[in-house]
Formats: structure tokens, sequence, C-alpha cells
């Protein structure tokens, strides 16, 4: 086998495509299901599938590239320290908000901050010792 086949095989050159395809899906499992949800929950569905989106299709595989340096304290970076604190920040916000609006979004989906309904009370009748149950 030739060494392109190889390096082109690779986990590092597929990551980028996996992440892009991971956003994309994500928008998709959103979508249908804000498809059939109520007006809030169909809101928090595709805000944080867009957040999602934007992190995994677009930030995530620059920084797999290395078009993105990624932020490490007391290192000299090449485009400036404030340039690296500043996508990585922007790389937290848009991943954890992104998550936290999808799973509310995925909770009022699944109902589960509505109070579980009461069942009516209903009178059990005890029966005495010479009543029949027929």
């Amino acid at each position: 086998m030739s060494g392109g086949f190889q390096t082109l095989a690779s986990i590092e050159a597929i990551r980028p495509v996996f992440l892009i395809v991971m956003g994309a899906f994500l928008a998709i499992i959103a979508w249908r299901l804000a498809k059939s949800s109520g007006k809030w929950t169909a809101r928090c569905l595709i805000a944080g599938a867009l957040l999602l989106g934007f992190g995994y299709s677009f930030l995530m595989p620059l920084y797999a590239s290395g078009t993105i340096r990624p932020y490490v304290p007391g290192a000299h970076h090449a485009g400036g320290t404030a340039e690296a604190l500043a996508w990585q920040v922007v790389k937290l916000v848009v991943m954890n908000a992104g998550w936290l609006v999808f799973g509310l979004g995925l909770a009022l989906h699944a109902n589960l901050f509505h109070a579980p309904c009461k069942s009516p009370r209903t009178q059990s009748r005890t029966i005495g010792p010479h009543e029949s149950v027929a």
C-alpha cells in the first residue's frame, strides 16, 4: 500500500469529516423532534442543535486540522495569546451552551418537568366477614 492512502485513511484525517457529519446529524434529529413538539420545546431543540452544529461542523474541525491552535497557558501562540484565548472561549461557550439548551429541549420533549397527574382516589370498601364477594 502507498503511504498516501494510509495517511488519508488515518483517524486524524477522518476526525473532521466525522465531526461535520455529527453536527449535521444532530441538526436533523432536532428538526425531526421539533416537528412533533410544542413551541418552546422546538425552539430549545433547534437552538441547541444549531449551536452544536456550528461547534461540531465548524469549530472542532478547525481545531482538529490545526487551523485554530488551542490555548495553552504560558505558551507562545503564533497569532497571539488573545486570539487563542478568544477562540477557546468561543468554543467553550458554543459547545456548553449548545448541550445545555439541546438537553433542555430533550427534557421538555420527554415531559420531564411536568408534575405527575394525580389519580382520583378510589374508595375501597372493606368486605366484612359475613358478606359475599359474588
